[in-house]
């Protein structure tokens, strides 16, 4: 049986006291709360380590620049991504937890994945904007004094160690995720700066400097690649990628009563928020209320879906493309 329609329809719903057989479903009065204290945990957090990594930021790039380590200005510009990134999604957080209005009925929800995307976009210029200097200094490499560069590094890497714990326990958020993508890539940042230090203290080598930067560089890119890629797909609407659309199907089929699903979708509101509409058709005498029932059961259990649209029509009605779907 075809679990989708690629015809558009017209939907005729009786009115609410008649019991109409559309179900919506949203998460309980916990799961709110649950969301709520998410954020606000997240919200100190970010903060913490924004006011954290700013501080530091100055500290590195004035270094760097004394210095004259192309390493230490890299990871200072990632600390300047990290900060924007930050602030960026400490506003997300703030603005999700507004209510849902009129005009905006899933709430502001998606500003997470918003301030996700535009964190990966920016880590990823960052990161080219270096490989392509460190291209440029292959030729000739300036000389680097190794000491203040390592002095400077180690203590990035204990600044962003600690921004790591505070940010570890992100959880599904995708914001929060992208957030410790950032303080991540800056401690591999700090690192290659004093594995950089160290060769050019020892054996005066400077072009050690800029093929770190690079590779570094490459590395970040590659691994902010994923994440880029999810907050799109949310954005678009895709399925969720730990959502086996078949397997959904072929539980929606094995409700007693149920003979046939389409117009199935699912999709992502925000990180852990997922959301499912269908059609589904049902013999004439069964217990739509029963029906709906099940079908909740099933999908919240089995799919963790919290957010569902079901209506339900005559296995005897005629459905074609551009008709009104027949509604019990």
């Amino acid at each position: 049986m075809p679990a989708h329609s690629n015809c558009d329809h017209e939907h005729d719903h009786p009115p609410a006291a008649t019991g109409a057989p559309q179900s919506e479903s949203k998460s309980d009065h916990g799961h709110s709360h649950n969301h709520f204290d998410v954020r606000l945990q997240s919200r100190k957090k970010l903060a913490a380590v924004l006011a954290l990594t700013s501080s530091f930021m100055i500290v590195e790039a004035v270094a760097g620049f004394y210095t004259g380590s192309l390493a230490l200005i890299a990871d200072a510009g990632h600390m300047l991504g990290d900060v924007a990134a930050l602030a960026l999604a400490l506003f997300a957080v703030w603005l999700s937890s507004k209510p849902a209005g009129p005009s905006r009925t899933y709430g502001f929800h998606r500003s997470e994945i918003l301030a996700a995307l535009a964190n990966s976009v920016l880590l990823v210029v960052i990161s080219v904007a270096i490989l392509f200097e460190a291209i440029h200094r292959f030729s000739e490499p300036p000389v680097i004094h190794s000491n203040g560069m390592l002095i400077v590094a180690v203590l990035g890497l204990l600044v962003n160690l600690f921004a790591m714990k505070l940010l570890g326990g992100h959880g599904d958020s995708l914001n929060a995720r992208a957030a410790y993508l950032e303080v991540f890539s800056d401690m591999l940042a700090s690192c290659a700066v004093i594995v950089a230090g160290l060769i050019i203290a020892f054996t005066g080598w400077y072009l050690a400097d800029p093929i770190l930067s690079a590779i570094l560089s490459v590395f970040i890119v590659a691994r902010t690649w994923g994440l880029l890629k999810e907050s799109v797909d949310i954005l678009m609407e895709s399925a969720p990628r730990n959502i086996n659309i078949d397997a959904l199907t072929q539980s929606l089929l094995a409700v007693e009563g149920v003979s046939e699903v389409h117009d199935l979708h699912v999709w992502t509101i925000t990180s852990g928020m997922l959301a499912m509409s269908c059609h589904l058709t049902v013999a004439a005498v069964s217990n739509s209320e029963s029906v709906l029932n099940q079908v909740n059961s099933v999908i919240r259990r089995d799919f963790k879906i919290t957010h569902t649209t079901i209506q339900l029509e005559s296995a005897d009605s005629e459905r074609k493309c551009n008709d009104v779907c027949a509604v019990l």
